[in-house]
């Protein structure tokens, strides 16, 4: 009995890997929650392991927008977008979950083979795009780091980065300065490293206290020079939990010096409510400290410096998001902006993320929002923007397309109050930001992403049908609603398959593009078949971007490829009645006929059916004149079995099964 115990517990152990991955039931156990560290609680720290290799599931399209859905991994995921491509996104969860695209639209993972990883990953990218990716060490005394040089899909081996017991961060020099392409990372108690061979090993540069978590790093422009680069800041954590005061520190020397540029900035007392030592919303644990960035552009705005974070307004409970931000690298800060809108007091607001856009300066924020869910119990992801230096905030914008519970208890996280993570992230491009959150709206760590500004994306139809030898149908293409989106949209197309005799082609007549300062607008999309194409089903994308291959959405057009619908030649008279006939023959193979009558003018569809309930074919008529038709249908292509065969108008609907037998 005594050997079999390790192997009893591998098998326990893999049942709840199993259960927790599933997102179904877990076991609970007893935690220990430190409320002075950030990071993964230890009992659950190893539960859940994403796969090496896997690609991401179908996006999620609701109301026209698009949720990028990943998979399920672990929260706390960190996002960066690399500065030479713009359509390049990667992003890492914990514990060691990643995923990268290189078009903006299909993800996929490769994870890197750390040696050991307890998560909090951070992520960051040079100028010369290298990504960077750090990871904490298990247990926790530092950090690894490897790079890549393709967006993530393949990996350097890894090394020491940071030395620490909690939660790391890191940034990147992204200029063409003195101190160009220089990493940096910063890791509770206090660590500073810098790296100034693009990763290849690092050396700590800086020490300071930082009692609690919070330690950030961020890469700015000098204000009081001409170079490009070179200012670092690091902003420290000291006091208490309910009582933080944030430390900035300033290098313009690329980290070879800091110095304190402005302590004790007393900016938040409470996150929601305390909780087992820590804020909380409803029953959630989150983060107080702040979110840096620094202005690195040649925007009208370079060099600012600014901070985004969550807080009590001081009337209640509920947490808004705020901004501040300092003109003169750090030293002095403004006033608190108040970054949501809407009401104070209503709903929460929490988990702030935020980035200074390298090429313009913009700065774009995100956080988790109440204010659709009248009970607080659940919320959704919203982003706003600021073009002018903190100083505004452009009109809130939901983000996540359907509502997820707050306290999920299926999710796997645990303890009082509950783990799901203590912070999300946003990256940007030049033109449009990319989110990445967790997601529990299925009752696990969903791993999420979608961009802010966005266009919507309609086709409509979905399915038509043409006749192989001519014709040809006209599909319309919408950008019914926007979200703060104001440029313009290119769309194209793709056929699939290629036809094996004959041609499908697809035409944009009016253009092929919507500009959206109207907030929205439409083309027709026409597509035409001549010279015989085989029969058969046929799927046309098309895919709309904006000016720098971003954002990136596609809608599908399902084409029936069949005989088209034939008269009945010398029948003179107007039938009385809609009818749909019984298929002959039947039981059939290949081939059979369907008669229907048509007694009105009138929209006419005839679609096909198989037993579970698949549109295999559809048949639509615009405006058809009274008289009796057929349809041939052609199952050449289809298994043995049951189908049914249904006719639909504005007035009239009926259902017959017919048999394929082969």
């Amino acid at each position: 009995m005594k050997n079999l115990l390790p192997q009893m517990r591998k098998a326990f152990s893999l049942l709840l890997l199993i259960a927790f991955g599933a997102g179904i039931s877990y076991i609970v156990y007893a935690q220990v929650d430190d409320p002075n560290l950030d990071q993964i609680p230890m009992n659950f720290r190893n539960m859940y392991q994403p796969s090496i290799i896997e690609d991401a599931l179908p996006p999620v399209t609701i109301a026209d927008y698009d949720n990028f859905n990943l998979g399920v991994d672990f929260a706390e995921g960190h996002i960066v977008t690399n500065p030479m491509v713009p359509t390049q996104f990667f992003t890492s969860y914990n514990t060691n979950g990643t995923w990268h695209t290189e078009d903006g639209w299909t993800w996929s993972r490769n994870n890197p083979a750390f040696p050991n990883a307890a998560g909090d990953p951070v992520n960051a990218y040079d100028s010369l795009g290298r990504l960077y990716y750090d990871n904490m060490k298990s247990p926790i005394t530092g950090t690894w780091n490897v790079y890549s040089n393709d967006n993530g899909t393949t990996w350097s081996a890894s090394t020491s980065a940071n030395i620490g017991n909690d939660k790391n961060w890191i940034a990147a020099d992204q200029t063409n300065g003195l101190y160009t392409n220089y990493v940096y990372g910063v890791m509770t108690p206090g660590n500073v490293v810098r790296s100034t061979n693009r990763g290849v090993n690092f050396s700590q540069v800086f020490n300071t206290s930082n009692t609690l978590p919070g330690m950030m790093v961020a890469v700015g422009a000098n204000v009081n020079t001409n170079a490009s680069g070179g200012a670092v800041y690091v902003v420290s954590n000291t006091g208490s939990t309910f009582t933080p005061t944030y430390n900035f520190f300033l290098s313009t020397n690329g980290g070879t010096n800091f110095t304190s540029v402005s302590a004790g900035n007393r900016w938040v007392d409470t996150v929601g409510v305390a909780s087992g030592g820590r804020h909380s919303v409803e029953n959630m644990r989150t983060r107080p400290y702040p979110m840096i960035g620094a202005d690195n552009s040649w925007g009208p705005y370079r060099g600012r410096v600014y901070v985004i974070h969550a807080g009590n307004p001081g009337t209640s409970n509920k947490p808004e998001i705020w901004c501040r931000y300092s003109t003169n690298m750090g030293a002095n800060w403004s006033a608190r902006v108040r970054v949501t809108d809407g009401p104070l007091n209503v709903a929460n607001h929490w988990h702030p993320a935020m980035w200074v856009d390298t090429k313009t300066g913009t700065v774009y924020a995100q956080w988790m929002d109440t204010r659709d869910t009248p009970t607080n119990d659940s919320a959704l992801i919203y982003a706003s923007m600021s073009t002018d230096g903190g100083v505004t905030w452009a009109p809130n914008v939901r983000v996540s397309n359907q509502k997820m519970r707050i306290d999920c208890p299926t999710c796997g996280g645990g303890g009082t109050p509950r783990y799901q993570g203590d912070y999300n992230s946003i990256t940007s491009n030049g033109q449009v930001s990319m989110l990445t959150w967790a997601d529990f709206r299925a009752g696990n760590f969903g791993t999420y992403t979608a961009y802010f500004p966005d266009f919507g994306m309609r086709v409509t139809p979905t399915t038509d049908s043409l006749n192989p030898n001519s014709g040809n149908i006209t599909i319309n293409v919408q950008i019914p609603s926007v979200k703060l989106y104001n440029n313009v949209v290119t769309f194209t197309s793709a056929v699939s398959p290629t036809p094996g005799s004959g041609t499908l082609a697809v035409t944009f007549p009016s253009g092929n593009t919507i500009n959206t300062s109207g907030g929205s607008g439409s083309i027709p999309m026409r597509i035409t078949a001549t010279g015989g194409v085989t029969a058969g089903t046929y799927i046309v994308t098309v895919t709309g971007k904006g000016p720098n291959g971003t954002p990136v959405h596609k809608r599908d057009v399902t084409v029936y490829v069949a005989n088209t619908v034939t008269n009945i030649g010398g029948e003179t008279e107007i039938p009385m009645k809609w009818d749909l006939a019984q298929n002959f023959p039947n039981p059939f193979n290949p081939t059979t006929r369907i008669n229907f009558a048509v007694p009105e003018k009138s929209d006419v569809k005839i679609s096909v059916y198989n037993s579970v309930g698949k549109e295999v074919a559809v048949y639509f008529m615009k405006q058809r004149d009274p008289g009796n038709y057929f349809v041939t249908f052609n199952a050449g292509a289809l298994p043995s079995g049951v189908y049914f065969y249904k006719l639909e108008t504005a007035n009239f609907s009926d259902t017959k099964k017919m048999l394929l037998v082969k």
